[in-house]
């Protein structure tokens, strides 16, 4: 099952240092997958809210982020250079472009669903692909 820390975050919520490269090159170290959210603007940018730190295609290209498309442009430019990535807004589940079910919370999941923001400390003894969440500590996998 896939650990993916939610921009970086594997300890709790932390906005101010969410989607800043060398934080997600820290938690990548630290063998965690991470979803960031990434924004073309002439080239691509990781940012929540809007594009805010630069990073190059290989950055991208690492096989353990999972890219979150913020415009159209930056699911365009992912997916034609092969990047891992997605597109939702409050969909129930959408497609990653390897084709995971990045699943809603609180939405019916499969073998193949990222479940995303799971309740804590909980035993997760269903058949899932992995489970993205800010708090990576008190999960217990079967």
């Amino acid at each position: 099952m896939k650990l993916i820390s939610h921009r970086g975050n594997i300890a709790g919520k932390q906005p101010r240092f969410e989607n800043m490269p060398e934080y997600i090159k820290d938690t990548l170290e630290k063998g965690y997958d991470v979803e960031i959210d990434v924004w073309w603007k002439n080239g691509f940018f990781l940012g929540h809210d809007g594009p805010l730190y630069a990073v190059d295609l290989l950055f991208l290209k690492n096989p353990k982020l999972w890219c979150h498309a913020k415009n159209i442009d930056a699911l365009y430019e992912m997916q034609k250079n092969g990047v891992h990535c997605f597109w939702h807004q409050e969909d129930d589940v959408t497609l990653t472009s390897q084709g995971y079910l990045w699943t809603y919370p609180g939405k019916p999941l499969t073998p193949s669903s990222i479940w995303v923001k799971p309740p804590t400390n909980i035993e997760i003894k269903q058949d899932i692909a992995g489970i993205c969440s800010d708090d990576l500590r008190n999960f217990y996998i079967n």
